[in-house]
């Protein structure tokens, strides 16, 4: 092998063997905090959406595409709706990560109005993703049997009715509950029937019931069948904006006239409507990256404008019942991090979780780095120096033993040294080792010299 490139390897296997505890340090602690933060998500995820055909169904199968582009598989679960979707979540153990919910469903929530006073009930909110107006259809044959009215025109008229509030587990229920008490009802006076939303259509049609109420968006195709069926009339709430006094949860919004088939002038008319917000809610032990991840696809699937909503007015971060969670302040406050517009997700997060780590750990190695160059040293000059000590026990032997035992020795010494390889940048301390070896050897022969 070339002299030079065996030099320049010698040099090179120094300075690993002399690097390699402090890289072994610096990737164990890289591995401790890689176990401490799990930057990286779990490859499934558990979504709670509501029963077929209503809008958190047709919404979760889009969260599910969308997720599954970034190698996330979304597995949707069917629910009677947002309450069983919080029992869903609050069960402990439980399997389901996120769900959707409905403002007001939670019946454990007191109403508040002060962020500061949101419950902590171990479940977070992602934000507002769309108004679920009220929808109360009724037939119209019900309200002309209304002394002297030909519609709906208060809820204080609907006892003596049948009227369909929802399966028990949706949100519907409780709200009812609440909308009848300020209307001072008592629950008795209605024949309140408790089905789900496709066979409550159907009895709605066939007049089995007078009406029926749910909460949902436009986008639900049962919503959007009802509003064209002949004979079925769509309540509206005159008080509205009285009703969203008295309940923070909820938001006067107006149906437009037109809105629903311009040629047909469906709706007649402006129909004042309440509604709760949509909302996304996860449990605090949900994997922040996945959290991230949700975010950025309602910003996807919920941004656009709507029949009640403008372009951009969702999701947003008003309105929620729960504490929000870190990554969607952050995504509201600045939007999506910066390196997943250029870098694959996996890879964004990874490096957007793990570089404050990186930094302290560089911060804390510093100092430490400051050892390699005199370690260096030491290791390439122990090479040269081990043989001092045996130099050293020749020198001390002389006129105790024989010169000429000693004289082989350090023709032993010299041997071997002429073996010894060191940089040669440290060649200098090589050769004034080989010149000490000289130096003894002389003492060794002076005395012999004169008698030659």
């Amino acid at each position: 092998m070339h002299h030079g490139l065996r030099m320049t390897l010698l040099s090179l296997r120094d300075l690993f063997l002399t690097a390699a505890p402090f890289v072994l340090l610096a990737a164990l602690l890289l591995a401790v905090a890689y176990w401490l933060l799990d930057p990286t998500p779990p490859k499934h995820v558990v979504l709670a959406t509501g029963q077929d055909q209503g809008a958190y169904a047709e919404f979760g199968k889009r969260y599910a595409q969308i997720l599954k582009e970034n190698g996330i598989e979304v597995r949707l679960r069917k629910t009677a709706g947002a309450a069983e979707n919080i029992q869903l979540l609050k069960e402990p153990g439980g399997d389901v990560d996120i769900a959707f919910v409905q403002g007001g469903a939670d019946e454990t929530l007191p109403a508040v109005t002060d962020e500061g006073d949101l419950p902590d009930d171990g479940l977070i909110s992602l934000g507002s993703l769309f108004y679920e107006p009220v929808w109360l259809f009724y037939r119209g044959e019900s309200a002309q049997r209304l002394r002297n009215e030909s519609e709906l025109t208060s809820l204080t008229k609907l006892p003596g009715w049948r009227v369909n509030i929802g399966a028990p587990g949706s949100g519907v229920p409780n709200l009812m509950a609440k909308l009848l008490e300020a209307n001072h009802i008592e629950p008795a006076s209605i024949a309140l029937v408790r089905e789900p939303q496709t066979p409550a259509v159907v009895g709605l049609l066939d007049g089995s019931i007078d009406a029926l109420v749910f909460a949902s968006a436009p986008e639900s195709l049962l919503v959007q069948m009802l509003l064209q069926t002949p004979g079925i009339a769509l309540f509206d709430f005159a008080q509205s904006e009285a009703y969203a006094r008295r309940f923070p949860f909820l938001s006067p919004v107006t149906l437009p006239r037109g809105v629903v088939d311009l040629a047909r002038n469906i709706p007649a008319a402006d129909m004042r409507l309440v509604a709760p917000t949509a909302t996304l809610v996860a449990r605090k032990k949900t994997h922040p990256a996945l959290i991230q991840l949700f975010v950025q696809a309602a910003q996807q699937v919920h941004s656009g404008a709507g029949w009640f909503q403008k372009k951009g007015d969702f999701p947003n971060a008003r309105n929620t019942e729960r504490p929000l969670a870190r990554e969607a302040q952050r995504f509201y406050a600045s939007g999506p991090p910066v390196l997943q517009r250029y870098l694959p997700f996996w890879l964004a997060n990874l490096i957007d979780r793990m570089w404050p780590v990186l930094v302290t750990i560089l911060a804390a190695l510093l100092p430490l780095s400051r050892m390699l160059p005199p370690l260096y040293t030491f290791r390439v000059r122990s090479r040269i120096f081990r043989w001092y000590r045996q130099l050293r026990e020749v020198e001390d032997a002389i006129g105790e033993r024989p010169n000429d035992e000693l004289l082989r020795e350090l023709e032993e010494i010299e041997r071997l040294v002429e073996h010894v390889q060191v940089p040669l940048s440290y060649a200098d301390e090589l050769y004034s080792l080989r010149t000490h070896i000289h130096m003894v050897a002389e003492r060794l022969v002076a005395p012999i010299a004169p008698a030659a």
